[in-house]
């Protein structure tokens, strides 16, 4: 018998129906003590070992977002010359970043030689320590969704010369890049489907060995 009533059960799948990667935002900014609450979340999140590997940068200066920006630009240039013919012209119209207007930034490292956890479970899966990092996102990505914000992850992006720009330690490595803030407008679909890039699946391919 499950501890949560049917009601709560339908909410939550409905919060992960809602939880869409937001590229339009408004300039609006986002009040400080609920962006707190839901970065709090990452203190709740799982992670290999208890490592707690992530690390947050709230990118907040005019140069360091001219630097992300610029960045995200470089690299959706060369992504697009990867393209040809209509899927090119489709690409081309894409808005795959909501830089320029999103009110909070959020840079999200994995420290890579974290003591804590003593490598517990990443002896032979280091990458479980950014796994960890990934799913406390989406825990603060649903909590932020609870609230009416919206969440973009930018991965058209050099994670390198990012990491350099931002003056990261060497041993963290970039796993997101979040444009946070209130969206322009509400859909169930995805911004990807909607422009005809590709779409859902309708089942769960699971394979039994």
């Amino acid at each position: 018998m499950s501890s949560f009533s049917s009601d709560f059960q339908n909410d939550l799948l409905d919060l992960m129906r809602w939880r869409r990667d937001v590229r339009h935002f408004r300039s609006d900014p986002v009040d400080e003590a609920v962006l707190q609450a839901c970065l709090d979340t990452f203190l709740l999140a799982p992670s290999v070992g208890l490592s707690e590997p992530w690390r947050i940068v709230r990118v907040s200066s005019e140069a360091a977002r001219l630097a992300a920006l610029t960045n995200f630009e470089a690299a959706n240039a060369e992504a697009l010359n990867g393209y040809h013919g209509d899927k090119a012209k489709l690409y081309s119209n894409l808005k795959l970043s909501g830089m320029r207007d999103a009110p909070v930034q959020l840079a999200i490292f994995c420290d890579e030689a974290t003591d804590k956890g003593a490598g517990l479970g990443a002896a032979t899966m280091p990458e479980m320590r950014r796994y960890s990092v990934v799913g406390a996102i989406t825990q603060f990505w649903l909590a932020a969704r609870a609230q009416g914000i919206g969440v973009g992850w930018v991965s058209i992006l050099d994670p390198g010369q990012l990491s350099r720009d931002l003056k990261a330690p060497d041993d963290w490595s970039l796993v997101a890049y979040l444009c946070v803030g209130w969206p322009e407008d509400e859909s169930l679909t995805p911004e990807l489907e909607a422009a005809g890039w590709e779409e859902r699946r309708n089942g769960l391919p699971i394979e039994e060995r």
